[in-house]
């Protein structure tokens, strides 16, 4: 195989299928894979109900075997230790680069032939997360008697200096400065209206739903409904698949309500959702309508935050770190402000219940205010100098 295909269409020579592999387990193994590649895709199969995972999964196996087979030449299951101490390396600065990184602005389809592994080199972060994933898959294999060992299993623990967990979410301020980048933004054409709209949309579903991103792209506006409570109010409410297939209820509060209209309104649907109702919940601009796609809403949330801290910087150079926060936000940073915020005014097991954690030691990460009290307590009470 001398062509950079994807793992779907790799196609790898008999002497590099590791059928032979030297790391191949003596006992039997509990998988019908009798070759690498298949060995991989019964371990990717597993998360065949979690696409984002699938998919952040499929490509560091892909990356893995692309490299062992076109650059290493070896069988997966044939490497080493020292082995994977080089491609730690080679995932530091993938060389030569125009066969591994594509062109910078460019994001070519899988099958495309300028499609290519690696956007550039990775960061230490990425890199934690790629061995971990591929630390995870040489386990399994082992575990299914696949593998003898797992040649990652040697490799140093550094410690991981994670990030302050605050360092993730977005502070009142910059949050507000986010709505007012939503509301500047132009009208002037249809178009820009409705991306106006759907922006506006998108991150109420995002703060008020506290939604993730795959559960927007499967959701339908038959998903809202409303029902009468005990005490006759009635309330509107979503309904989510979200994790694992799990299904839960978000609480459709009368601002989201409200913003739901003024979407609907600005694509000339009726006020609220019929029954069956096939309407993505968030819509592509053009016909045929289709929901968006995971890297389309990505792409609109970046774009929000890069105007929020562009006007950030109109302020003054006291505002450049702030503006620099912002636009390292993701997609994910929504929904943890969204936590964060939320757990400053209701019981924790509200927040946990409205972003679908399946366990609060999760959910507690938003105690940022618990924390700041804390710190507070501590420098007022304990100090070397005495009161």
């Amino acid at each position: 195989m001398n062509a950079l295909v994807s793992l779907d269409q790799m196609m790898v020579p008999v002497h590099l299928d590791g059928s032979r592999g030297r790391n191949r387990a003596d006992s039997r193994s509990q998988l019908a894979a009798v070759d690498d590649r298949s060995a991989v895709l019964a371990w990717l199969a597993r998360y065949a109900d979690s696409p984002a995972t699938l998919a952040s999964y499929r490509k560091e196996a892909e990356r893995l075997m692309l490299w062992c087979v076109l650059q290493r030449g070896a069988a997966l299951s044939d490497l080493t230790h020292e082995d994977l101490l080089l491609y730690q390396r080679f995932l530091d600065d993938p060389q030569p680069a125009e066969r591994w990184v594509m062109e910078p602005g460019q994001k070519p389809g899988r099958n495309s032939p300028r499609w290519r592994p690696f956007a550039g080199p990775l960061g230490p972060s990425s890199l934690r997360q790629a061995l971990s994933i591929l630390n995870a898959m040489f386990s399994w294999l082992v575990e299914a008697g696949y593998l003898a060992g797992n040649p990652l299993a040697l490799s140093r623990r550094k410690r991981r200096q994670t990030a302050p967990r605050v360092s993730r979410f977005l502070p009142a301020e910059h949050w507000n400065v986010v709505k007012a980048a939503i509301e500047a933004m132009p009208v002037a054409s249809e178009r820009e209206r409705l991306h106006a709209s759907r922006c506006r949309w998108l991150f109420s579903l995002l703060y008020i739903g506290g939604l993730r991103v795959s559960e927007i792209c499967d959701a339908s506006m038959s998903g809202f409904f409303s029902r009468r409570g005990t005490d006759g109010r009635e309330r509107w409410w979503l309904e989510i698949t979200g994790k694992g297939s799990k299904t839960r209820l978000v609480p459709a509060t009368g601002e989201l309500m409200a913003e739901l209209m003024r979407y609907r309104k600005a694509h000339a649907l009726s006020s609220l959702p019929l029954e069956g109702e096939g309407t993505p919940l968030v819509m592509t601009l053009i016909a045929p309508i289709k929901p968006m796609a995971r890297s389309a809403i990505h792409e609109l949330v970046k774009g929000v935050m890069h105007a929020a801290a562009t006007a950030l910087r109109r302020r003054g150079p006291d505002f450049n770190a702030a503006a620099a926060h912002l636009e390292q936000a993701s997609t994910h940073w929504i929904r943890h402000t969204a936590g964060s915020h939320l757990s400053e005014k209701v019981d924790l097991k509200v927040v946990r219940d409205n972003l679908g954690h399946t366990n609060i030691s999760t959910t507690s990460i938003y105690l940022h205010t618990e924390d700041d009290a804390r710190h507070d307590a501590t420098a007022t009470g304990h100090r070397v100098g005495g009161t």
